[in-house]
C-alpha cells in the first residue's frame, strides 16, 4: 500500500506541476498574476479555500504526529504541500508513515 501512496505522490507533484508550468510559460512568471487567476470567479475562489483548509488541517496532522513519533523527515509533506499541493503533500506523508511498516 506504501508505494501506491508513493505513486499518488508522484502524479500528484507532476500533474499539477504541468498546469501550473504551462499558466507560468503563457502569463509570465509572476505569482501575484496566478493568485489572482486563482480568484477570477466565486468557483476558483471556493476552490482555493477548500485547499487551503485542507493543507493547514493536514500541516497540523503533520507537525502533531511528527511531534510524537520523533520523526523528522515526515516534516517535507509539508513543504510539499504549500510548493507543490494537498495532492503531492498528502500522499507523500502516508508514504512516509508506513515506510517503517
Amino acid at each position: 500500500m506504501k508505494y501506491v501512496f508513493l505513486a499518488l505522490a508522484v502524479w500528484g507533484a507532476i500533474h499539477p506541476m504541468y498546469y501550473f508550468i504551462s499558466w507560468f510559460n503563457a502569463n509570465g512568471y509572476d505569482i501575484m498574476a496566478m493568485v489572482d487567476a486563482w480568484h477570477v470567479n466565486d468557483a476558483t475562489s471556493g476552490l482555493v479555500w477548500d485547499l487551503t483548509v485542507a493543507a493547514a488541517a493536514l500541516t497540523v496532522w503533520v507537525i502533531w504526529e511528527s511531534l510524537t513519533a520523533r520523526d523528522w523527515l515526515r516534516l517535507i509533506a509539508i513543504t510539499a504541500t504549500f510548493c507543490i499541493g494537498v495532492s503531492c503533500g498528502l500522499p507523500l506523508y502516508l508514504f512516509l508513515r508506513m515506510r517503517r511498516g
